[in-house]
């Protein structure tokens, strides 16, 4: 399946190169909740992995049903690493991967939980941010630790939250996943607010800290047991 990118741009690019783009790429953010819990029938897990010492970069989309969360299909890629570990930067070393494997879905997923930030980055344009924009899909960063911002702990129980701040801009939410265990670090990517992305990143939790999404996604970037594709 051919992925229609927007604002489509080179990724063999030097670091500064790179900062340009994410600068130019963080305004077509759009921090709006487009879609609602009801208007789902599929959401995908996104993560990366690496293999070989680095040199392979191995990127797996997985497809969810909504709301049971059952697996419906993935796709695996393995592509060489072409960019350089730096923070900040780390979707220039991934994304190539995750585009890659995204064509071989049969169609492409209605919201993006990806393994990473959102807007929750310095230049507002983590991995899921640089995806959501990309391909113009609803995208949430979900990440298991913090990046940038400050926060106070949120109350222990499931769904209890806090605003994760940059001065006085909100750019994501601490977000208790399960009760008495680490909050994870929730951020919108692009088309969903920060109501929204609690909302979704709960609606697709069951009884484990990290969302089903998440939790298959990293199965099958990380156990080489799975094929490259479904």
């Amino acid at each position: 399946m051919s992925i229609p990118l927007h604002h489509a741009h080179p990724w063999q690019v030097t670091a500064k190169e790179a900062f340009e783009i994410q600068h130019r790429l963080a305004l077509e953010v759009r921090l709006e909740d487009e879609i609602k819990p009801d208007q789902l029938h599929n959401v995908a897990g996104v993560d990366v992995g690496f293999e070989e010492a680095g040199s392979i970069t191995r990127a797996a989309v997985a497809v969810l049903a909504f709301p049971s969360l059952e697996l419906i299909e993935y796709s695996i890629a393995r592509v060489p690493t072409s960019f350089p570990y730096v923070p900040g930067l780390l979707s220039f070393r991934e994304l190539p991967a995750v585009l890659q494997a995204l064509e071989g879905l049969s169609r492409l997923p209605e919201l993006f939980l990806c393994d990473g930030q959102g807007i929750a980055h310095p230049r507002r344009l983590g991995i899921a941010a640089h995806l959501g924009v990309l391909t113009d899909i609803p995208s949430i960063g979900v990440a298991k630790t913090r990046l940038t911002g400050r926060y106070e702990e949120p109350d222990r129980e499931k769904g209890d939250w806090s605003p994760l701040l940059d001065g006085k801009e909100r750019i994501g939410t601490v977000l208790r996943t399960r009760t008495g265990i680490k909050p994870l670090y929730i951020s919108p990517g692009h088309r969903v607010g920060h109501p929204g992305s609690i909302e979704l990143t709960l609606a697709c939790t069951g009884r484990y800290k990290l969302p089903e999404t998440t939790r298959w996604a990293h199965r099958l970037a990380s156990d080489k047991r799975y094929r490259q594709s479904q």
